[in-house]
């Protein structure tokens, strides 16, 4: 079972930063020009692998080139070594067209350690912008490198980091009539994929808990659908409870004290929330509709969720305090799972109009809707931190009988940058979550 072995120890800004005009990316733009990032090879010191050293380079380098909003200077353009401690030739840099120069050490430390120091450099200013001190055990030194990404995106973005994190999702084998869903848990560039169940009981909508210490999810053990718990440390699971009908669409309230969920009573679906100390259950909404796929915002005092009380699927906001109940999309087609921003100012979505599936967002209001991404069959939103990367699935349609075969990708809030996120192979990925920051 899956176990946290890193012990990230230190990581600490070294000193203050001059007062300038700064430079910095702007990620809210649709179109935006990347800034030029030179990466150079990390400087081992001590008994430190080689490997290791080429393995955290190219680890920043993929994150940050990922986001679309970093070029990556091609390593045989680099003018010169610099080593920590001393300063560049700015001109040099300059004639490149580098605007950010990284440099890094890997030191070995006694106990089986690491520790990395990287600066962070400003070629047009002619200043050091960044520096940060990082230690854990040596086999945690990917971890390092995605840490260190977090630190040059943070700097330059203002935005907080999301690559030090990690996603959970269905994985998929086999044909599409005798389908084997595991849970399964990967670093968020699709490294360290690892299944989190067995292949014999069929799992859906795994999510985490706010300290990443639990993830709650459907299981159809024993050929009963319920909400079951398993804890990352231990790999003890647990079912939530004996409610008295079939329940789903689990979701963790931000304070990870209630689980929010669906629970069909009498052949009505509506949502519950089921108070973790107390052992209570609340019932949320009302009346003959179907409620589903509950979603809290971030200060934990509303909740979105879509219902068919209207006529058809429409996303609805519920005030946990009042009771009220406010209807927010009126646009074309139907809409479903709700997925409220870290943030606290979007609502992420799943769009159905005219045969085509969406994903989407919109203001807390149900303003401003803007789609991201269209295709045969998509779903399934989720925030990476910092409120700024959506992760979906995506099912290809079937031709010719061909099997059907689902991505897993993320899209930027401008709509402009989409990618992949790799997967071993005859795996499909469907129901994405992805993580708080790791502790």
């Amino acid at each position: 079972m899956f176990k946290r072995i890193l012990y990230i120890m230190v990581a600490c800004v070294l000193f203050a930063l001059p007062a300038r005009a700064e430079l910095k990316v702007d990620i809210i733009a649709g179109a935006v020009e990347p800034i030029s990032v030179a990466i150079q090879k990390i400087e081992p010191v001590g008994n430190v692998s080689t490997d290791d050293t080429n393995m955290i380079r190219d680890v920043v380098e993929a994150d940050l080139k990922r986001t679309g909003l970093f070029r990556i200077v091609s390593r045989d353009a680099l003018p010169e070594f610099v080593e920590m401690g001393k300063m560049p030739d700015f001109q040099l840099w300059s004639a490149i067209k580098a605007q950010v120069l990284v440099q890094a050490k890997l030191v070995a430390q006694p106990g089986g350690r690491y520790s990395l120091e990287f600066y962070v450099w400003d070629v047009a200013g002619k200043e050091q912008i960044e520096a940060q001190s990082l230690v854990a055990s040596k086999k945690s030194v990917r971890r390092l490198a995605h840490i260190m990404a977090d630190g040059i995106y943070e700097r330059l973005t203002g935005e907080v980091g999301y690559f030090d994190t990690q996603i959970v999702f269905i994985a998929e084998t086999g044909p599409v009539s005798e389908r084997v869903k595991r849970m399964a848990i990967m670093d968020q560039d699709g490294y360290g994929f690892r299944y989190l169940s067995d292949k014999d009981t069929f799992v859906m909508s795994p999510h985490f808990s706010p300290n990443m210490q639990t993830i709650v999810f459907l299981s159809y053990r024993d050929d009963d659908p319920m909400v079951w718990t398993l804890d990352l440390d231990t790999g003890e699971q647990r079912r939530l409870g004996q409610f008295g009908g079939m329940n789903f669409a689990p979701r963790f309230s931000p304070d990870g004290t209630k689980i929010a969920l669906s629970l069909v009573k009498n052949g009505i679906t509506h949502i519950y929330e089921y108070d973790l100390g107390t052992k209570k259950l609340r019932q949320l909404t009302f009346g003959y509709s179907l409620n589903t796929s509950p979603s809290y915002s971030p200060d934990g005092k509303k909740m979105a969720f879509n219902s068919d009380r209207s006529g058809n699927q429409q996303i609805y906001v519920l005030d946990l305090e009042t009771g009220e109940v406010e209807r927010i999309t009126y646009g074309a087609g139907r809409y479903a799972t709700p997925a409220w921003s870290p943030d606290g100012q979007f609502i992420a979505f799943t769009k159905i109009a005219d045969d085509t599936f969406y994903i989407g967002i919109m203001d807390p209001r149900g303003k401003n809707e803007k789609i991201l991404a269209g295709g045969w069959y998509m779903e399934a939103p989720s925030w990476a931190p910092g409120s700024r990367r959506v992760v979906y699935y995506e099912t290809e349609k079937a031709l010719d009988g061909l099997e059907r075969i689902s991505h897993i990708r993320s899209v930027d809030i401008t709509g402009q940058h989409i990618y992949e996120i790799d997967l071993p192979d005859d795996i499909n990925g469907v129901e994405p979550t992805w993580s708080p920051r790791l502790p």
